[in-house]
């Protein structure tokens, strides 16, 4: 095997990496379909299949990679890399890894994932369904995009927020107001009832404090981060992204259960 079908191999595994499976059997299909057009030809026909702006600046990077260093490489033989990439990516991925989530000082010798950087990766790699939970919500610009992004490729979006106003007796509802219009129209939205929360011997109501997100059952973010900006900045915080095995899937189970059993109720 030559030098450049051995880096093609290499750049079709990262994009495999970054692109939910379903999305790169897509890409592989256009490939097939229009590659042997006149690169620039070629490069608008494939990317008009990939829908979100993420997405696209990494297909397109693959794409200036072939056309650039690649070239003698068929339109065929690049969707056929592109599917065996996916193919691999797919049984890895059902493979368990934890990775650390940190928002705060980091010493040089550390480097951890970011933690808006992890809440998008999970967003971003919805393809299915997305469940995000969270008390606070506050200025998350980027992550309520990436929320109408995944509403607009189809997947299924349940958001399950706290309401102080409403359980003080108020009409508001916090979250939703900091999210905006346009995310609580394209999402499922779910609260815990007053009614429906355990109290203490003084009659302080419990709250929703969970901060996590699960995409597929099969990618988590779960942290002491709620979704505002000063979590994502200037807090200290730390949470855990599990990618595959059985935790993701068991988390998004049990909030499904406790909707259809009607702990959780819908806005």
């Amino acid at each position: 095997m030559n030098d450049q079908n051995q880096k093609l191999g290499a750049a079709a595994a990262r994009l495999a990496d970054r692109l939910p499976y379903t999305l790169m059997v897509c890409v592989a299909e256009a490939v097939a379909q229009y590659g042997n057009l006149e690169p620039a030809a070629a490069r608008r026909a494939i990317l008009q299949y990939v829908p979100t702006p993420d997405f696209r600046d990494v297909t397109a990077e693959f794409l200036d990679h072939w056309h650039m260093t690649a070239a003698g490489v068929g339109a065929k033989a690049v969707a056929v890399a592109l599917v065996t990439a996916a193919e691999c990516e797919h049984d890895h991925r059902h493979e368990e890894s934890v990775e650390i989530v940190w928002t705060g000082p980091e010493p040089a010798e550390t480097r951890f994932r970011q933690t808006e950087q992890a809440i998008l990766e999970v967003v971003n790699s919805a393809s299915k369904r997305l469940m995000v939970v969270s008390y606070a919500v506050y200025r998350i610009p980027r992550i309520r995009e990436a929320l109408v992004a995944a509403a607009n490729r189809g997947v299924a979006i349940r958001l399950v927020v706290e309401t102080p106003n409403r359980v003080e007796g108020q009409g508001e509802y916090d979250c939703l107001l900091a999210l905006g219009g346009h995310v609580a129209s394209v999402c499922s939205v779910y609260y815990w009832p007053q009614e429906n929360r355990p109290t203490d011997d003084n009659g302080k109501v419990g709250i929703l404090h969970v901060k996590c997100a699960v995409a597929d059952g099969y990618r988590m973010f779960v942290s002491s981060a709620n979704f505002t900006e000063y979590a994502f900045t200037i807090n200290m915080e730390l949470g855990l992204l599990v990618t595959g095995g059985k935790l993701p899937d068991e988390v998004d189970r049990h909030f499904e259960r406790l909707v259809t059993s009607g702990i959780l109720l819908r806005v």
